[in-house]
């Protein structure tokens, strides 16, 4: 009996998978807002209410990763060697993604086409920033947690919030650089460069407080 669970889980997430690779294909062959959930379901043979209880916004298939990248953020916080603060342990997270190669940080020729999806589209860019904030706010619980100190704390949405934006000019950085030169490394460079950079910043606002 226990075994079912497991294929059902299984099974589950091989038809999310596979509508969420459908879609964004067709997301960057045609446009985000030109293709519509029934051609998504089509394409991917599942019915539309299937796509929907996979997928309760279209452009939730799209950033599909999203709540890997928001698990990942809350582990790095809770589970780092308690000589580490917790600013300097997102901070060699940059540098473990980009070793491991995650596509999370993946500047190439292939993720282009996602950048590129994103721009063309206000629906993507909107919830690419809501997406954002919502993260910055999984930081700051993570933070705050960990420290003891209420949900509320003003230095730890602060450090939440130059965290995330410290990371998004580094990723925009990295992509640019990516187009300019088409080299990988140099982009990962550029990448790390940036989240080093900003962190240096982020530990002298944060000084005095757990966080730093």
């Amino acid at each position: 009996m226990s075994i079912q669970p497991d294929r059902r889980s299984r099974k589950r997430l091989a038809t999310r998978e596979g509508i969420s690779d459908v879609a964004t294909r067709l997301f960057k062959e045609r446009g985000f807002d030109r293709v519509t959930v029934d051609e998504i379901a089509a394409a991917a043979d599942v019915g539309r209410m299937t796509v929907f209880n996979h997928f309760p916004r279209k452009e939730d298939m799209f950033f599909d990763r999203d709540e890997e990248i928001r698990e990942t953020l809350r582990g790095t916080v809770r589970q780092r060697d308690p000589r580490t603060s917790p600013i300097e342990a997102l901070r060699l997270l940059a540098h473990r993604l980009v070793e491991e190669q995650s596509p999370y940080v993946e500047f190439s020729t292939a993720s282009q086409g996602f950048i590129e999806t994103i721009e063309g589209s206000e629906t993507l860019k909107a919830r690419a920033r809501a997406i954002r904030d919502e993260i910055a706010q999984v930081v700051t619980v993570a933070l705050t947690e960990g420290a003891g100190r209420e949900p509320a704390d003003p230095a730890a949405h602060l450090a939440a919030n130059l965290l995330l934006a410290t990371w998004t000019v580094a990723y925009i950085q990295a992509h640019q650089t990516f187009r300019q030169s088409r080299d990988t490394a140099k982009a990962k460079a550029a990448f790390l460069a940036m989240v080093d950079k900003g962190t240096i910043g982020l530990k002298a606002a944060m000084a005095g407080t757990p966080y730093a």
